[in-house]
């Protein structure tokens, strides 16, 4: 290589096609290359050697003539490289994540909902969430998906896959990801078995059971509130919610808005003359609550998620259901839904 000194502490050793290589007189060597650009002379530094070898400096050397070739100043393309690196660094999964859940909430998902999808990127954010999404691999995922299946939570880890396609897709649309891993995962999990929620069908046992209900001692608004999810087949958080403003008894319905449902749509339920003489009764006995169904030390809180629970427990009903999933619409006798 041709010898060139700069001056009395740097040396330049040539190679060919600008690429050269500065010796200083601390002993550091540095890889450099110059060309001209729009009639300009510049300089593009390509690392220190040893740790850039004189072929990956040549391999450097080379690409940078292709882009000049193209009419592109290596320096600027250099710039945006990093800064697109930088950017993707920054994107991480938990932060496309992140957004994506606030987009679900803009768009009116119910808070239960969120709070569910919230609790399901958690899982996830101690094993891939710092990571950038453009970067995670389908092994990566896998092992944080087994890591929940490790637990018997078959079913939480394959909702949890299809949330995090949900945030891949996300991340694609945006310009962050180029594909989703999740659908490498196909048929990688385990299948949880089915397991079908206690039903009570036969109509004998319905009354049964509605007879017990109308037995309990103790507390009206909990008689009052199972007597009323088997009238009208809501989701119990729906029936705990329940408000005064949103009975029309007038005209036997009750309109619950999309804030308190699963799905983020206003849904009206029409009420039997069985279960409007239920509402009357609880009008002389609530007072000044705003709920249907308050607790007992905080008159201006629903009752709790397990109060339903466990007065059924105490009928000798610890696993009775007043809706099971993927079941059909079932067959009303006397006023009483038979799918409980």
């Amino acid at each position: 290589m041709p010898r060139r000194q700069i001056s009395r502490k740097t040396l330049q050793i040539s190679d060919g096609g600008g690429l050269h290589l500065l010796v200083e007189k601390n002993g550091s060597r540095l890889w450099r290359q110059a060309y001209r650009f729009d009639g300009k002379q510049r300089l593009i530094a390509l690392g220190a050697y040893p740790a850039v070898s004189l072929g990956d400096a040549r391999t450097a050397r080379d690409a940078n003539k292709a882009l000049l070739a193209k009419g592109v100043d290596p320096s600027a393309q250099r710039k945006l490289d990093r800064s697109a690196a930088r950017i993707a660094r920054t994107n991480t999964f938990r932060i496309v994540a992140d957004e994506l859940i606030a987009k679900f909430e803009a768009e009116g998902d119910a808070p239960k909902t969120i709070e569910k999808k919230n609790w399901l990127i958690g899982l996830r954010a101690g094993d891939v969430g710092d990571r950038p999404i453009a970067e995670i691999a389908a092994s990566e995922l896998l092992d944080a998906l087994r890591k929940i299946e490790r637990r018997g939570r078959y079913d939480t880890a394959r909702r949890a896959r299809s949330l995090a396609g949900s945030v891949f897709r996300y991340a694609i649309a945006t310009g962050r990801a180029e594909r989703d891993p999740s659908g490498d995962l196909a048929g990688a999990l385990i299948s949880p078995k089915v397991q079908h929620r206690a039903a009570i069908t036969e109509p004998k046992a319905v009354g049964a059971l509605m007879r017990a209900i109308d037995d309990i001692d103790g507390q009206v608004t909990t008689r009052a509130a199972l007597q009323l999810i088997a009238l009208t087949f809501v989701r119990p958080g729906e029936l705990r919610h329940a408000e005064w403003t949103e009975f029309d008894l007038q005209g036997a319905v009750w309109s619950i808005p999309k804030e308190k449902m699963k799905m983020p749509r206003p849904h009206k339920v029409p009420l039997s003359r069985q279960a409007i003489a239920i509402i009357k009764g609880l009008c002389e006995v609530i007072g000044t609550s705003r709920y249907l169904f308050p607790q007992i030390r905080s008159w201006h809180r629903p009752i709790s998620d397990g109060t339903l629970n466990a007065a059924l427990r105490r009928l000798g009903y610890p696993r009775a259901r007043f809706r099971r999933r993927a079941a059909p619409r079932p067959e009303i006798q006397n006023g009483h839904a038979l799918g409980m």
